[in-house]
């Protein structure tokens, strides 16, 4: 058990991706939970209103649901995070936390309306294009942070065909490189975020029992099932290092960095010219979104 996170949250903003289930609907908790007004960022309006009233359920006496805000968004378009950003900026003149956390695992090569691979446009252009275009928000709001939930399956990137239009499409490699984008991507920020107020981290929440594998029947869903009930974290276990990251006082001026149950750990896709190139990919790919 790791020790609470002694911290007033009070007057801060904060938006969590993927929040209204597993990890992403446990951090937007404990972070209300310490006084920030937290936006839920959902693609469901149906169940990201009932995870906010699940939330608000299970809070102590005095919680104050207004805390909680639903905002429905579609990350893996990305004219609908665009859209997204441009009412958040309308409604608040600041933001001090940003976790990335909505993700994907696809068995079969998909794409979105905008034409994009579907895991690619989720797990890494929406953090990216998320980030970037918030900038503005986190600096007024610093200091500020941004975390970015990765994983210890991370690897295979191929900058020259991240969409799989020339590989045979594997959804374990397309969720592995996207989770090593994000790492990639989180020290790109560190770097050009240096003396702004606003740190970049990620972090491996570790092995947690999700609805990752929701798109998944036959082995591979029944042998995710299985190891839910046995060996996997539970998603409030795996919160706790993506909200320790956003909110510890300990954490104030460490960027940069990969975690995991709050350890620094090292990593080896540092490599400042690839973290150049995925970044002008990601820049090329978002700049002329709809």
């Amino acid at each position: 058990m790791q020790p609470a996170i002694d911290t007033d949250l009070a007057g801060r903003t904060a938006i969590v991706t993927g929040a209204n289930t597993g990890i992403g609907k446990e951090i937007a908790a404990n972070l209300a939970r310490m006084g920030a007004h937290v936006v839920l960022a959902c693609r469901s309006e149906e169940r990201g209103r009932a995870a906010v009233e699940e939330i608000a359920a299970g809070a102590a006496p005095g919680f104050q649901r207004g805390r909680l805000e639903l905002a429905v968004v579609d990350l893996s378009l990305r004219s609908s995070v665009r859209a997204f950003v441009e009412a958040f900026r309308a409604r608040h003149p600041a933001l001090s936390i940003l976790v990335n956390n909505a993700g994907v695992w696809l068995a079969k090569r998909d794409l979105t309306a905008e034409g994009v691979e579907l895991t690619w446009a989720t797990n890494v252009l929406a953090y990216h294009l998320l980030a970037t275009l918030l900038l503005d928000s986190l600096k007024a709001g610093a200091p500020a942070r941004i975390v970015s939930v990765a994983s210890d399956l991370a690897g295979q990137l191929d900058l020259e065909d991240p969409e799989f239009k020339r590989r045979p499409f594997r959804g374990r490699i397309a969720y592995a490189q996207s989770k090593q984008a994000d790492r990639m991507l989180a020290w790109a920020l560190a770097r050009r975020l240096e003396g702004t107020g606003v740190t970049a981290n990620a972090c491996h929440p570790g092995g947690v029992a999700t609805e990752l594998f929701r798109y998944h029947g036959g082995v591979l869903g029944f042998l995710a099932k299985a190891a839910g009930s046995v060996v996997l974290k539970t998603p409030a276990e795996g919160a706790d290092t993506p909200t320790w990251l956003a909110a510890s006082p300990d954490l104030a001026a460490v960027t940069g960095k990969y975690w995991e149950d709050r350890r620094d750990k090292p990593c080896s896709f540092r490599d400042a010219g690839a973290e150049e190139r995925l970044w002008n990919l990601c820049e090329r790919m978002t700049r002329y979104a709809p």
